[in-house]
């Protein structure tokens, strides 16, 4: 069957479906969202519908899975200044944005493209680069759900998803708001935005919003400077009580100067990973390096309520991006750490885009007598990725790390002006979904989901042809992955659960960067975890907790083979277990305590790494860049009518950075402290620290480098709604 007739004919099912529901029924127009500011729910949300947990709206209470929602009150309450710091809410998640793969993430044992990274729902399908950290002015809030999750957003998703959710036009509300912040490093904050209907009249009726956001630091280590800034537009229209349409428009542009790619560690390389905390803010990139990055999305939401039961909903999305590298990349000490070797030259540019539409029906009804909401739908998406890398292995240069002139990019030997096309791989996905809630009992809820995707893989080589880099080369992947789950309702309160889910991971992670030798001989990875839980409110409503404890399993990753270390062979296996708290409580009126805790034993059960020729199992070792524990804590108190006080904490466990196990960045504790002033009812003004005792420490770690966290800074923020 065709694609197209795939398509049309799924498209005719829903559409012959939907006109099965009563047309007489009375109609209540559908928000296509639910507004930030609205919500004054905090601590653990568990009765906020969430949107990345299930298709079918469920609240996290509902839902027989781990799901987090972080809401615009909290970012703002936690002064989380971009997308990977509300990630800190995620109890167990930890987040870095080294240059080369800024959207690095770990999450139950897994890291990098075991985690999907979503934007309003929709994969890039290259969420390692592509999710850098953006400022959270514009988002509405995060969610993420743990554990293997194909069966929601597709392939990937072994360790969990995170689903980035941006401001939307609203009915509820006309504001206007800004906010203006400066601290430390000459970091800086212009925001503002809008929320207005355009018409009060009968008939049409049109709701605006526009969030806008300029920042710009000097950074914290040598030369480095940041300048980024972004918008978001969306325009809501009611055409009648049953059809609203939302056109959703957004543009980031960030470009960073000589870009920060990590410290140097000082030898002899083996146990804990030490820097010279005397070069702590030394840049070791080449005075003109660079990184730049502009993305445009544009999505068209659809939405047609045949009744208060069925609706439809169609989104047209259009992705856009081009990134820019220019970078010296690697460093390492000599023998006597006298001297600092600057290696791994590459210009880089990436021209990805994405087009899409997803079509989904909504039901709610009765199944055999039971009480029963549906999801199922089409999505089809045609991702094409175009690189240009030039890169130049081998030490340039060596420098004394106290005296050095960074030097300039293309005055390294081998390296020229302009760009040479390397490969273009083009990734269309169909996928068809359905997801049932039915309510079996007045407790007990049966929840399934279900997902195909067909993966067709084409690949151009825009340089030399030979046996391992063809011209032109193709793979079709169809996974099937799914979701079984039952959730009992011990009290009003209290609940548990228990789920099975899967995922299904592309060979090389990343498809649409995909080499020859990365996906010739293997199918894709496959996931499974079981997953229990309970979630509860306690001291009638003032608290709420969640517990979770899970095993997940990903089988046939690439190995090296014992015989020949050379080749690799997809037999690998991979695990991990663990538990996750997460809790809230108002001890008193004034005082508010949210914390989280993580614990994961994660390894490798079957993997051969090749060393020198050799192949070494590493059966038993742990991957790199997992903490076996992370825990968070804020604390908040109002002193006051006007006046608010809050610390937070956060602790990180070690973690190894080699799969050999023989070297590891420590573990560490950072603290913050702010002070809350409310002007009036509209304005506050803030003054936060952060990293209170100026702790040194490692966010992500390679070989041979760490990857250090910002020092302690301070900053004061001036927010108002009027």
């Amino acid at each position: 069957m065709s694609h197209s007739h795939r398509f049309s004919g799924c498209a005719a099912l829903l559409c012959a479906l939907s006109f099965n529901a009563s047309a007489d029924a009375p109609l209540t127009l559908p928000d296509v969202h639910i507004d930030g500011r609205a919500e004054t729910e905090d601590g653990v949300l568990l009765d906020t519908p969430s949107q990345t947990g299930s298709r079918l709206s469920l609240t996290p209470r509902e839902t027989p899975a781990s799901v987090s929602i972080i809401n615009r009150q909290q970012i703002e309450q936690r002064g989380a200044q971009t997308t990977q710091d509300m990630l800190a809410g995620v109890p167990g998640m930890t987040a870095a944005s080294p240059p080369g793969s800024a959207g690095s993430v770990a999450y139950r044992g897994f890291s990098g493209a075991q985690i999907t990274q979503l934007f309003n729902g929709i994969s890039v399908q290259y969420d390692s680069i592509a999710a850098r950290p953006v400022d959270s002015w514009i988002y509405d809030r995060v969610e993420a759900i743990g554990g293997p999750s194909s069966f929601l957003f597709g392939a990937g998703a072994v360790g969990g998803s995170i689903n980035y959710i941006t401001k939307l036009a609203s009915r509820d509300e006309s504001f206007n708001e800004g906010r203006i912040k400066y601290g430390s490093y000459d970091s800086s904050e212009t925001s503002f935005g809008f929320n207005h209907a355009l018409n009060d009249a009968d008939g049409i009726r049109n709701y605006a919003r526009l969030d806008f956001s300029h920042t710009h630091s000097n950074g914290y280590v040598d030369r480095e400077e940041r300048d980024a800034w972004s918008v978001a537009f969306s325009l809501l229209t009611d055409i009648n009580d049953q059809l609203s349409h939302t056109l959703a428009l957004e543009y980031q542009n960030e470009s960073v100067d000589s870009p920060y790619w990590g410290s140097p560690v000082l030898n002899p390389l083996g146990g804990e990973m030490k820097v010279d905390e005397s070069r702590r803010f030394e840049n070791y990139n080449v005075e003109d390096g660079r990184y730049e990055q502009r993305v445009r999305w544009l999505r068209s939401i659809t939405e047609y309520r045949f009744n208060d039961d069925t609706s439809l909903r169609n989104t047209l999305y259009h992705y856009n991006t081009e990134r820019n590298f220019r970078n010296l990349e690697t460093y390492a000490y000599n023998a006597d750490n006298s001297q600092v070797k600057r290696s791994n030259a590459l210009l880089q540019r990436h021209d990805q885009e994405l087009n899409g539409n997803r079509i989904e029906l909504l039901h709610q009804g009765q199944l055999l007598g039971i009480n029963s909401q549906w999801s199922s739908g089409v999505d089809y998406s045609h991702n094409v990725q175009t690189n240009y890398p030039r890169s130049v292995s081998g030490v340039f240069d060596s420098v004394d790390p106290a005296h050095f002139e960074p030097g300039h990019f293309y005055d390294l030997k081998g390296m020229v002006p302009g760009y040479q096309k390397n490969r273009q791989n083009t990734v269309d996905t169909w996928a068809a979904f359905l997801e049932n809630r039915l309510q079996l009992t007045d407790r007990l809820s049966l929840l399934t989901g279900l997902r195909h995707d067909h993966i067709d893989l084409q690949v151009h080589n825009y340089r030399t042809a030979d046996a391992n880099n063809p011209r032109d080369f193709k793979r079709i992947y169809e996974p099937t992955t799914g979701r079984v789950g039952l959730v009992y309702e011990l009290t009003p309160a209290a609940n548990v659960y228990v789920q099975y889910s899967t995922a299904a991971d592309p060979p090389a992670g990343i498809l649409t960067t995909a080499t020859f030798a990365q996906v010739r001989d293997f199918d894709l990875s496959t996931g499974k975890q079981i997953e229990v839980g309970s979630k509860f409110s306690f001291l009638e409503g003032r608290g709420a907790a969640t517990v979770a404890a899970y095993h997940i399993v990903r089988k046939d990753l690439a190995t090296a083979d014992p015989a020949n270390p050379g080749v690799t062979q997809p037999v690998g296996k991979q695990s991990s277990r663990g538990i996750e708290l997460a809790a809230s409580l108002r001890v008193t009126p004034q005082l508010l305590a949210e914390g989280n805790f993580a614990y994961v034993d994660a390894q490798y059960d079957e993997f051969n790494e090749n060393v020198g020729g050799t192949s070494v199992s590493r059966k038993g070792n742990t991957p790199t860049n997992i903490p076996e524990r992370v825990a968070n804590l804020w604390l908040t108190y109002d002193i006051a009518p006007s006046w608010q006080v809050g610390a937070d904490s956060r602790y990180v466990s070690s973690v190894y950075a080699d799969a050999a196990n023989t070297r590891y960045a420590p573990a560490y504790t950072i603290f913050g402290a702010f002070v809350g002033y409310k002007v009036d009812e509209d304005t506050h003004i803030t003054a936060r620290v952060r990293n209170l005792t100026d702790e040194v420490y490692a966010r992500w770690t390679s070989s041979s480098m760490l990857y250090l966290g910002a020092p302690r800074t301070l900053e004061l923020a001036v927010q108002t709604r009027f």
